[in-house]
């Protein structure tokens, strides 16, 4: 993975110093209240509900395990012993105190972390497949392409107030497992006769206005990387709304302008800059990619660890169940990718009492053990995806079993991937400011609902993603089943929608009628369930899944069995 140069770490400490001399002005009393807050929001910081939040990037999603008990200690040190990945695959905690924020960022700099440009309207934390280099149908490794765009947008002093926040997301296969068509920038790693290049999709986004991007150059040769989104950038810094924060975004530019247009603007003005100095080299690929060459796998005698892991498989219905859904096939043989489950939703203790924990939060004690696993297991490295998930991704065939029995002791080996309950929920009203509605009691209300792990594995895959508000963070409308929370005169109701999808066949989910109070939402997904089970097409070989389903029969059958 990268590792900073001393020029990164020394840009980084001069920041942590910056910003430890605003806060103490802010708090002497010599920076008002709107003076400091581009300052904070830069570095991260927002205020929420009950307390500060911070915001680290986690670049690609990638970090050493070193850095994951960097966490740890924060949360132990400044928070409250845990911290919530996000759908950006960041990591936030949510009760940190303002005057200790250049301390936490002084212990994250000092293990190659930061806060930079994790919130404000700047270019955010760019994303990319969580199997990035391990899966067998990849074009090309994205990871590289990931950090230069990082090392050319952070501190880019043209594109550190643009209009709106900006994200951009790199695939490197034709599966979409980053819901790159959901982004301001898409980028999709291509081969033509001439060589590797990138499809450039431009304009899409969720929130109050969602949109699927659009196609704005169907091959670009990769040397010219840097120079297109410079001119993608200036355009829509330039021309972006600055009068409305919820008409700023690029995808409302793209949409006035047509893409037709907006692709002409970007030619013109790319046709400047297209050969200079942005223009990049073999020796920059070549760099780049250095930091991100394969581990030391071994030669494994395959038959014979096959043979092992099949015993195990056959003689253990648990970890059976755990493998088929938790582990992703790799492109090394005698080797697997395991998604760990920060869904455990309800866990039981000893005393018969049971504790809800929402999705994507880890606990610091779960990082530090987490982190000696992938010691152990998995080179030392850990990945965060954007459905609020962890993953060990080169982890042998012989140490499956171990890995298992370890996570299962920390409440991480639940084997929901995929499933209903592997929901992606924001923390909504109990946290942001900004949320209309709780999320957290209603997906413990679904959890309770949906128990039944053999009903589960019945339906199959179905995506369940709940937002608290329109900013749609837990990304609601491209979920199977899409859940938002709205504010009636005080209460707490819900919007349902069906068939989105956020892969390679994106499309927005439609709304499948009126909001239903928060005591009918566990059972009003019960109902679409059974719709679902009940009209689904299947064989000995086959199962309908629900996105064809829906796409089939449409919402009607499920409005008149939910409405009546």
């Amino acid at each position: 993975m990268y590792q900073y140069s001393y020029a990164d770490q020394t840009l980084v400490n001069e920041r942590v110093a910056q910003y430890r001399h605003q806060t103490q002005r802010f708090l002497a009393g010599e920076l008002s209240e709107e003076e400091f807050l581009p300052i904070r929001l830069q570095n991260g910081l927002y205020i929420q509900r009950h307390a500060p939040m911070l915001r680290v990037a986690i670049p690609y999603g990638l970090m050493a395990s070193h850095q994951l008990r960097t966490l740890a200690k924060v949360a132990d040190e400044f928070d409250q012993g845990y911290g919530h990945f996000t759908t950006r695959t960041n990591i936030q905690f949510n009760w940190v105190n303002l005057e200790q924020v250049p301390d936490i960022l002084q212990l994250l700099a000092d293990n190659q972390m930061h806060t930079i440009q994790t919130s404000g309207n700047c270019i955010r934390n760019t994303t990319t497949d969580p199997f990035a280099g391990i899966s067998p149908d990849e074009i090309a490794d994205p990871r590289p392409y990931c950090e230069i765009i990082r090392q050319w947008s952070t501190f880019h002093p043209e594109f550190a107030y643009l209009p709106r926040k900006f994200k951009i997301a790199v695939i490197g296969s034709k599966a979409d497992r980053a819901a790159s068509q959901l982004h301001d920038i898409g980028l999709h790693l291509v081969r033509q006769n001439d060589g590797l290049g990138f499809e450039v999709i431009v304009g899409g986004g969720l929130g109050r206005t969602p949109i699927i991007g659009k196609v704005i150059k169907e091959f670009l040769p990769r040397r010219h990387l840097l120079s297109y989104l410079d001119a993608i950038l200036r355009v829509y810094n330039l021309e972006g709304r600055r009068d409305n924060k919820y008409k700023a975004r690029i995808k409302i530019l793209v949409e006035s302008l047509g893409v037709k247009e907006f692709a002409q603007k970007v030619e013109n003005e790319w046709q400047f800059s297209k050969d200079g100095e942005l223009t990049l080299s073999d020796d920059h690929f070549n760099k780049a990619q250095r930091h991100f060459t394969s581990p030391d796998y071994e030669r494994l005698d395959l038959l014979s660890a096959t043979d092992k892991l099949n015993s195990q498989l056959n003689d253990d219905q648990d970890f059976k169940n755990w493998y088929e859904h938790n582990t992703v096939g790799h492109k090394v043989n005698g080797y697997r990718a395991v998604v760990i489950s920060l869904k455990a939703g309800l866990i039981k203790h000893k005393d018969g009492t049971e504790k809800f924990v929402p999705s994507g939060d880890m606990t610091s004690s779960q990082m530090n053990a987490l982190a000696d696993l992938a010691d152990k297991y998995s080179f030392g490295e850990v990945r965060v995806t954007h459905q609020q998930n962890v993953i060990l991704s080169d982890i042998k065939f012989g140490d499956l079993h171990a890995l298992w029995k370890a996570l299962n002791e920390l409440n991480l080996a639940r084997p929901n991937i995929g499933t209903l309950t592997d929901m992606i929920v924001c923390p909504g009203f109990d946290y942001c400011s900004l949320a209309n509605a709780t999320t957290h009691n209603i997906a413990e209300n679904i959890e309770q609902a949906f128990d039944d792990l053999d009903y589960l594995y019945d339906l199959g895959d179905i995506r369940l993603n709940m937002s608290g508000c329109m900013n749609a963070c837990a990304h609601h409308h491209i979920g199977d089943i899409g859940i938002l929370g709205v504010d009636k005169k005080g209460e707490h109701w819900y919007q349902i929608s069906l068939g989105g999808n956020g892969g390679a066949d994106a499309k927005l989910g439609k709304i499948l009628g009126r909001a239903v109070p928060a005591d009918e939402v566990a059972n009003t997904i019960l109902t679409i369930a059974q719709v679902y089970k009940a009209g689904r097409r299947e064989n000995a070989d086959e199962v309908e899944c629900f996105g064809d389903f829906v796409s089939r029969v449409g919402i009607e059958p499920f409005k008149m069995a939910v409405y009546g």
